[in-house]
């Protein structure tokens, strides 16, 4: 099957063994009408205006990945009842130079992931917020909190809870519509 769409995956924590790429991961596997490619964001120098003038190379590759793709999924932790600061700093990687933002109308999703209980609903309402800002019309329903996190996959990192990935496949679809949508939409916008 050929996939039509690709989604560009940040994933907010930089662990290897990292419970928030087992889920995107996992999600991948649930969704095979998109092509995801994980774009990872821990090299990303902290932004700063006066880099601008010679960006890093780390930033023009990020900006022309997530350019290429036609939506973005961001998996997230939460840290300190917030977003992770590396996320955060890809996320104003993007945003600039000001006016050339490459999130601009670019169709998104948040799942955000914790071991604990709280689904780490507080890093994805914040990372939302931003991205309103950064106009990514982000999928709003299903909403996409994963508590307790470690009991879903086994030793070998497969997802092991039928619920789960019951709830992820209706999520990957509900997301490749939501893709669909602003696509044709943009399309449309663009020949009017």
């Amino acid at each position: 099957m050929s996939h039509s769409k690709t989604v560009a995956v940040l994933v907010g924590s930089l662990r290897r063994d990292s419970v928030n790429r087992k889920v995107a991961k996992a999600l991948e596997a649930l969704t095979p009408g998109l092509r995801f490619d994980f774009i990872e964001i821990g090299d990303l120098p902290f932004f700063d205006q006066d880099l601008e003038a010679d960006p890093p190379a780390a930033w023009v590759r990020f900006r022309e990945q997530i350019a290429a793709a036609d939506a973005v999924l961001f998996v997230t932790p939460e840290y300190n009842r917030g977003l992770p600061a590396v996320l955060k700093n890809a996320v104003d990687v993007g945003s600039r130079p000001y006016g050339h933002s490459v999130w601009n109308g670019k169709p998104g999703a948040i799942v955000s992931t914790t071991i604990g209980t709280t689904g780490a609903i507080l890093a994805n309402h914040q990372l939302r917020s931003s991205l309103v800002f950064l106009n990514v019309p982000t999928l709003s329903q299903p909403e996409a909190y994963i508590s307790n996190a470690l009991s879903l996959f086994d030793e070998a990192g497969e997802l092991v809870n039928e619920s789960t990935r019951g709830f992820l496949a209706g999520f990957g679809q509900a997301f490749q519509a939501w893709i669909d949508t602003h696509t044709a939409a943009g399309a449309a916008a663009k020949a009017a």
